[in-house]
């Protein structure tokens, strides 16, 4: 159903995507928009082991374009490093194609929201004022991964 890689010595394992996705803290998340055209937005993200999350308002073309078709796919990558005496950069991304499931209990909604505001900041206080202010009109977003693969590639 998935394609497989094409250069598959750049192939990332199973354990190496994981790190990534948990690590990283923003990615690119497409999903089916206007006219079928793509619709691609920064997004921070959770990842739990299982599924990614991210934290959504309650209005938006991002939702109505999922209300319509829940594909999506999410895209991260990390700051990448340099081999000695090479100026290219080599980056290892991970591309995640599932579906998305829009989340509205309150109780999800407040856990996950503290735990990805965990991924930037350790203020407690600033994440409960946050989640006191704001998650009466937030939405969580959940995407159920069918397919993740990842690899590194050379800037060069």
């Amino acid at each position: 159903m998935f394609r497989e890689l094409i250069r598959k010595k750049q192939e990332l394992s199973a354990d190496e995507c994981r790190r990534i996705l948990t690590e990283e803290k923003r990615g690119v998340l497409s999903v089916i928009g206007d006219m079928g055209y793509p619709y691609g937005m920064p997004m921070n993200h959770f990842y739990d082991g299982d599924f990614i999350y991210f934290h959504s308002g309650n209005v938006g073309h991002r939702l109505d374009s999922l209300k319509q078709n829940n594909k999506a796919s999410f895209c991260v990558y990390d700051e990448g490093y340099r081999d000695e005496g090479e100026w290219a950069l080599n980056i290892k991304s991970v591309i995640v194609f599932g579906k998305i499931d829009i989340i509205d209990d309150m109780d999800t909604v407040t856990d996950i929201t503290a735990r990805l505001s965990r991924k930037f900041t350790d203020d407690e206080e600033y994440i409960r004022r946050e989640i006191e202010d704001h998650a009466h009109r937030t939405l969580l977003l959940r995407l159920t991964p069918e397919h993740i693969s990842g690899k590194t590639v050379n800037e060069a």
